[in-house]
């Protein structure tokens, strides 16, 4: 019996094969010329959906994401800077829903660094509220050390760390 039902899916398998095998050959004339036409006409349409960004690239382009200093939740001038950017984005874009994810350096324990990755998704939300968006958009999470941007166990791993994130939800 065993050998029967080894013997069916080996000939599946075959006929598998054969018909991909098959797909990707053809005539090579037809081929050729359909694939002529079709490049044409994907240049063109390539051309276009490159100008054409997600929302979510359009977030990263204005930024999406700001840093900390060492064991603050405070809000820096360049953090700042980019949250007004946000909220500009996300002023013109009404229907766009998000997430806040708090991050901490590697440094201190567990729930130390998940008690300070909420207080900076909290700024963060707090500041593109007081910039009119709606709260009933933003939702903040925090990951503190578990979700490193860095790897590393140096200032400059650690200070890329220290961050909030904004991220489409």
């Amino acid at each position: 019996m065993f050998q029967r039902i080894l013997a069916i899916v080996a000939a599946t398998f075959l006929l598998a094969a054969c018909e991909t095998a098959s797909q990707v050959s053809g005539d090579s004339a037809s081929t050729s010329a359909s694939n002529t036409a079709s490049s044409s006409a994907a240049s063109s349409s390539s051309s276009s959906a490159a100008a054409e960004k997600t929302p979510a690239e359009k977030l990263a382009q204005v930024g999406d994401t700001v840093n900390f200093d060492f064991d603050s939740a405070e809000l820096t001038v360049s953090a700042r800077s980019t949250l007004n950017r946000q909220a500009a984005f996300l002023s013109v874009n009404p229907d766009l829903m998000i997430v806040i994810e708090g991050h901490a350096d590697e440094r201190g324990t567990r729930e130390y660094n998940l008690a300070l990755g909420e207080r900076r998704a909290t700024a963060v939300r707090d500041y593109l509220v007081a910039k009119g968006i709606n709260s009933a958009r933003v939702r903040t999470v925090s990951y503190g050390k578990e979700r490193p941007a860095v790897s590393g166990s140096n200032e400059a791993a650690w200070a890329k760390n220290r961050r909030a994130a904004t991220v489409l939800n």
